[in-house]
């Protein structure tokens, strides 16, 4: 087993609790009884020799939730979906052109809840052999990679703010490059980098 898949089925067994784009504004109260739509997200991580490298897509423009966004490969679980692992694998699959049967699953992580109203699950995996990325027409504008060890590091994430509905929001953010994470995806990749820590 590859020191990445040792961490992050470390990250996996450790995390405990759902986290939410909520955690950094306790004074937001949410109303009892809301309806959250499932969904899964997988976390592809690829290692070649001492590097392991994290999948990630920006999301198109003219998409209604997140648009422009960094995401994970995934989306909500449909009908035809045995579980939400399926529900992820068969986004990922639609969204980045990676194929099922070339992905490990190591486990779930501890759902997460969006203010879009979604309750995702993030599905930690190996990608077995390299591959060619295709993105979804119309719903990826580019898959890219960066290093795990860059977004399991809590030293590299910041908290930041801006208005939204009429409020200030605080969130997640974990750069690299040109790349902006934040929201819900820094927030999950949050989660793992402190279940490690909490070894």
């Amino acid at each position: 087993m590859s020191d990445a898949a040792g961490r992050l089925r470390i990250a996996v067994s450790q995390a405990r609790a759902p986290s939410s784009d909520y955690d950094l504004n306790p004074d937001t109260v949410l109303p009892e009884g809301r309806s959250l739509r499932p969904a899964g997200v997988l976390v592809p991580v690829l290692t070649q020799g001492e590097t392991s490298r994290l999948y990630l897509t920006k999301r198109s423009s003219a998409l209604k939730h997140h648009p422009g966004q960094i995401a994970f490969p995934g989306g909500k679980q449909d009908e035809s979906d045995a579980d939400i692992t399926a529900a992820a694998l068969r986004e990922a699959h639609e969204e980045i052109g990676l194929a099922p049967e070339n992905v490990e699953v190591l486990g779930l992580m501890p759902a997460h809840e969006t203010v879009t109203g979604f309750w995702v699950t993030p599905v930690i995996a190996l990608v077995r052999e390299p591959f060619t990325p295709v993105p979804e027409l119309g719903e990826v504008e580019e898959v890219f990679d960066v290093p795990l060890e860059h977004v399991l590091t809590p030293a590299n994430f910041t908290v930041q703010s801006r208005r939204w509905r009429g409020s200030r929001r605080h969130y997640y953010t974990v750069p690299f490059g040109p790349y902006y994470i934040w929201g819900a995806t820094a927030r999950i990749l949050r989660s793992m980098a402190d279940a490690l820590e909490s070894r």
